[in-house]
């Protein structure tokens, strides 16, 4: 090749270069949001709500059990490169301050539960709702980041409009956290077994996407609002169907106590072997004392949890001889089927309840 066919092809080279920057410039630009989420439930929402603008990376995935997760090397990349964090806060991730710390991760928090009352817990759900303040104990990452979220354009229902987030996640349980391990201290995490809750998250989620995809706002808007109307629907069904049930005849026993907002909600009785975390172990006095409970208030099923030991539950099948009326799905989801979603795993819950608690099993 000549000397002048040569320089005549490196210009071109160059050019066309040039020209595939500048192409890939705006599509790079419009690239969806990186966001990770704690667990699979808040993925869902975040996927639903942002659509085609987001790409999602849940820690937690589908079947996974928060309360025992340990956190890789490979999580703090993905928090490292993300352009936002949503976490459920409420004490409900133990393992996310040392996380963050790690990753360098230096953008946004939205705490999904925040501007909830959350339901106090004592080592048995009582029904009270805790007198709490909506701007303390939400999340549990002390991120020295002043996020700003200001989150004007909400229109909370729940008369938390116009929050000045500047979320210092003041209520970090680093002391209480070991190895992935983490209690939730008075306070019942499993917020979003209340649709109405479940509302809140929706709201917080979407105004978390608008504050860093302003370019979005509208589609945001959109899809949360059409959510949020889903969730109003199946709530009011929810209400109907387990009204029907005679109030003595509404006592749910499960592997761990994550129904708390859902039994308080929906007019339900809990009981659970072990308390708000799956990896404590109840001694031998608290199944007697449950045991006891369960024959006393004539239950007329147990329940298995998808992301929880059923050896629990199957004991007290086996020592009471009270039946098993299916499983629920209670901090995560499933891979595929009617549990991949949360008002999927909200409508199947119903569904399990209902049919056990009126004879069906």
């Amino acid at each position: 090749m000549s000397r002048l066919s040569l320089s005549a092809a490196l210009r071109q080279g160059l050019i066309a270069g040039t020209l595939g920057l500048a192409l890939l410039g705006p599509a790079q630009a419009d690239e969806p949001l990186d966001v990770v989420t704690s667990f699979s439930i808040l993925d869902d929402m975040v996927s639903t709500i942002g659509g085609d603008h987001v790409a999602v990376t849940s820690l937690v995935g589908p079947n996974g059990d928060a309360h025992a997760f340990s956190p890789k090397p490979s999580d703090a990349q993905s928090l490292a490169k993300a352009d936002l964090v949503v976490v459920n806060g409420l004490q409900f991730e133990g393992w996310i301050d040392r996380l963050i710390e790690a990753s360098g991760y230096q953008g946004d928090v939205v705490v999904a539960s925040r501007g909830i009352q959350p339901l106090a817990f004592d080592g048995h759900h009582d029904e009270e709702v805790a007198d709490h303040d909506a701007d303390h104990d939400h999340g549990d990452a002390d991120h020295d980041h002043d996020h700003d979220h200001d989150h004007g354009d909400a229109d909370h229902d729940h008369g938390d409009a116009d929050h000045d987030h500047d979320h210092d996640h003041g209520d970090t349980d680093h002391d209480h956290a070991e190895a992935g391990h983490h209690h939730h201290g008075n306070l019942d995490p499993h917020a979003w077994q209340d649709l109405r809750n479940g509302e809140q998250y929706a709201r917080n989620i979407r105004d978390g996407l608008i504050k860093v995809d302003p370019s979005h706002a509208d589609d945001y808007r959109r899809n949360a609002e059409r959510y949020i109307e889903q969730m109003k629907v199946l709530d009011t069904e929810t209400r109907e169907r387990l009204a029907k049930i005679p109030e003595a005849d509404r006592l749910i026993i499960t592997s761990h106590d994550a129904f708390g907002y859902f039994a308080h909600a929906y007019g339900l009785k809990l009981l659970a072997p072990v308390g708000l975390n799956t990896l404590a172990e109840p001694s031998a006095s608290d199944m007697a004392e449950l045991i006891q409970q369960i024959e006393h208030n004539h239950a007329k099923a147990l329940f298995l949890e998808n992301m929880s030991n059923p050896a629990l539950v199957q004991q007290l099948h086996q020592e009471t001889g009270i039946a098993i009326g299916g499983t629920l799905y209670a901090d995560a989801l499933t891979p595929d089927g009617e549990g991949s979603t949360y008002l999927g795993m909200f409508r199947h819950n119903v569904d399990t309840l209902v049919d056990a608690l009126e004879g069906g099993h």
